[in-house]
């Protein structure tokens, strides 16, 4: 049975009943951490471009597209064929780090497509296959690069789960982060949001590195995503991301971009920091590269390659079948400028959506850049928060390790800060309603269309299409996913919500 594109998403064929038994069987066998398989009980078995057909013959438009490493779509043409090139060729799949045609080709394509500034001097590592080994590898570059230890990273960050990725994420492990302020308008932490809130974010790291006192010594880098992508789709302000460079520049601490998820295109930019004109030390690159299939690298200054020989390594570091997928994921989206199609899309998608948030008050924001898009939902039966009521205290540091304690620098805001400048008090956005998206979510899915949470509290519906997506698709996912807001919005209980208690009541489900 073949999968077409089409936009509908009718039932057919199909064994009744044989996807019940996989998820069965799955639920018994797999591990209590998964994650998509609980919110998306679908068993995939065909897939082309946007399409997913499930098990039970049901057609989704997949909008999650492997959580945005599916740029070009599930199993696109051009993907497809370098893959068959290299396996008809009778070439090894994996050669640890042995120089083949292959990985030359890819090599190439990549570094034609880096920011200008780093293309001319770069050095590339290729690591273990997922995005959290690159960033454990770039930790280590830099570390041993400038003799230091510490990290500094973003509240609301997300890169990785092993030990030094999770604790710059915000999680416990055994590596020394400061985490600084990460600047956003709607849930601005300063309480005042835009340029100002933006300028009270970098004073607050400038701060923080000029202050003896304030605990932190100097970092041996700091990392940061141009666009957080699970801390809730919040795209950085590019006067702020230009001061960090700055900042970092000026200390000589290297400064580690993140385009695991922002990468190739995604973003309106083949890379994200491209829109600040920004160029990093270091770059981790992992998901899109691949062309659906496992990859990561380090693209870093080559006044960093201080390792020695076997300083870093992994035994699947050379998969030549996700070199040659990357190699035409990377052409393909340069060669067809789907970076400027993520743009102008994206922006149309982007003014479509925010009607969605005049029509709803659950509705509490809509965000994005290029065609990674954010919805955050919220509780509009809840008292607005005053802005920067909750603000905290100016160079607060937190150490990831077990025991820790924070600790504070020096102030620099002035009483008015959070609370609109002249010491207001400003109301702020609604609570965040993860209920209430998970719900948007499950309509979602009913009406054919796969969508992510994120975000602080997972309150936000994600889109992450791939750059492929046609305009008449684009319709369609804005159809269903108005469709499932709305439905949402009349009735929260029929869709899973539970009933809101007053404050201070326990709910009885609990």
């Amino acid at each position: 049975m073949a999968v077409t594109e089409s936009v509908t998403g009718e039932t057919f064929g199909g064994a009744p009943g044989a996807h019940e038994v996989i998820l069965r069987r799955q639920s018994a066998r797999e591990s209590r951490a998964r994650t998509y398989a609980r919110a998306l009980p679908i068993v995939p078995v065909r897939a082309r471009g946007l399409t997913i057909e499930g098990a039970d013959g049901r057609r989704y438009l997949d909008c999650l597209s492997g959580a945005g490493a599916l740029v070009l779509g599930h199993n696109h043409p051009v993907v497809l064929e370098a893959i068959r090139k290299v396996l008809d060729s009778g070439a090894p799949l994996s050669v640890l780090d042995l120089a083949t045609p292959v990985k030359d080709a890819f090599i190439t394509e990549l570094f034609r497509t880096l920011p200008p500034g780093l293309a001319g001097r770069a050095r590339v590592q290729f690591c273990g296959p997922a995005g959290t080994d690159a960033v454990e590898a770039a930790f280590k570059l830099v570390r041993a690069a400038t003799g230091r230890t510490g990290i500094l990273a973003f509240t609301g960050a997300y890169h990785g789960m092993t030990a030094g990725a999770l604790a710059a994420s915000g999680g416990a492990g055994d590596v020394r982060v400061a985490r600084l302020p990460y600047p956003q308008d709607y849930r601005c932490p300063f309480g005042v949001g835009g340029p100002q809130g933006a300028e009270l974010a970098a004073r607050w790291t400038e701060s923080l590195l000029d202050d003896p006192k304030s605990g932190v010594p100097q970092p041996a880098g700091m990392i940061l995503e141009p666009v957080q992508g699970e801390g809730g789709v919040l795209p950085a302000p590019d006067d702020w991301l230009r001061r960090m460079r700055r900042l970092t520049a000026d200390r000589s601490i290297p400064l580690i971009a993140d385009e695991v998820q922002t990468g190739v295109g995604r973003t309106g930019a083949f890379w994200a920091v491209e829109h600040s004109g920004v160029t990093p030390d270091v770059m981790v690159l992992s998901k899109a590269i691949g062309g659906s299939l496992p990859l990561a690298v380090v693209v870093y200054c080559d006044d960093l390659d201080v390792w020695e020989p076997g300083a870093h390594a992994g035994t699947f570091r050379g998969n030549q079948l996700a070199m040659a997928a990357g190699t035409a994921t990377l052409a393909h989206v340069r060669e067809n400028a789907l970076a400027d199609r993520a743009r102008l899309l994206g922006t149309r998608m982007l003014s479509q959506l925010r009607r969605l948030q005049n029509d709803f008050a659950c509705v509490g924001d809509v965000r994005g850049r290029g065609l990674m898009i954010g919805v955050e939902l919220v509780d509009p039966e809840k008292e607005r928060r005053p802005r920067g009521e909750a603000t905290p205290a100016p160079g607060s540091v937190s150490d990831s390790r077990p025991g820790s304690v924070s600790r504070l620098g020096s102030g620099f805001c002035s009483s008015g800060a959070g609370s609109g400048g002249d010491g207001v008090a400003r109301s702020g956005p609604h609570p965040a309603a993860p209920d209430l998206a998970a719900a948007v979510q499950r309509a979602c899915l009913e009406r054919g269309l796969i969508v992510e949470l994120g975000g602080r509290h997972a309150g936000v519906v994600r889109l992450l299409p791939p750059l492929t997506i046609t305009d008449e698709q684009a319709a369609a996912v804005m159809d269903r996913l108005a469709d499932a807001v709305a439905a949402v919005a009349r009735d929260p209980a029929a869709h899973g919500v539970r009933p809101r208690q007053p404050d201070g009541l326990k709910d009885p489900a609990d």
